[in-house]
């Protein structure tokens, strides 16, 4: 589907996806990856998010060779010195057979574990859950916009790249308002996710 493929194109689209904090947390809640508590996060090792994309661990080494710099804005981490070593003291990695004499250690948190799934297109399972993506970020525009609402284009590839540039105007609008008129806090519309979606 083209709107599943433009994920694997668009870092602008990604990157719209991955701001949205309702769409993670209800993301988090329905793919089940389980990982270690850091820092009050679970993170994932690559070996795990190989095992839960099903590729090989060179493949995610490939992304993060190309895509590093998006991945680690996004979450992904590479620990050193005194934080690697209280990552292996409070996840016992030694006993997942990871190395104590590792000078580094890269982890993902869940949003750079997503952002892998929307890069990788290798991955059966990361189309799937390129698909579960669209569709939970889909039902949360709909919803913050008012309700639950199917509108026959949801699924077109320009359903998304078109609610969130509406957002984004509406909120330029309201902030050029707040700016230069002083008047009561007028409704401009119904709020989507404005205040929550950094575009």
């Amino acid at each position: 589907m083209a709107e599943i493929t433009s994920l694997t194109q668009s870092s602008i689209d990604r990157q719209n996806i991955l701001n949205n904090p309702f769409a993670i947390e209800k993301l988090q809640e329905t793919i089940g990856l389980v990982g270690f508590q850091w820092k009050g996060c679970p993170v994932f090792l690559k070996q795990q998010v190989a095992d839960f994309l099903e590729v090989d661990v060179r493949t995610i080494e490939r992304y993060l060779s190309t895509h590093g710099e998006e991945l680690e804005k996004n979450g992904y981490t590479l620990l050193k010195g005194k934080s690697l070593k209280d990552f292996k003291h409070l996840s016992k990695l030694a006993d997942i057979n990871v190395g104590q004499s590792a000078q580094s250690l890269g982890i993902f948190n869940f949003k750079s574990v997503l952002n892998l799934a929307m890069l990788l297109t290798e991955s059966e399972k990361a189309k799937i859950i390129r698909s579960r993506i669209l569709s939970i970020v889909i039902d949360t525009i709909a919803h913050k916009s008012g309700g639950r609402t199917k509108y026959i284009n949801q699924r077109d590839e320009d359903y998304l790249p078109a609610a969130f540039q509406e957002e984004n105007y509406r909120k330029q609008f309201t902030d050029a308002v707040d700016k230069y008129i002083h008047a009561p806090k007028w409704k401009y519309g119904t709020p989507c996710m404005q205040k929550y979606l950094i575009l």
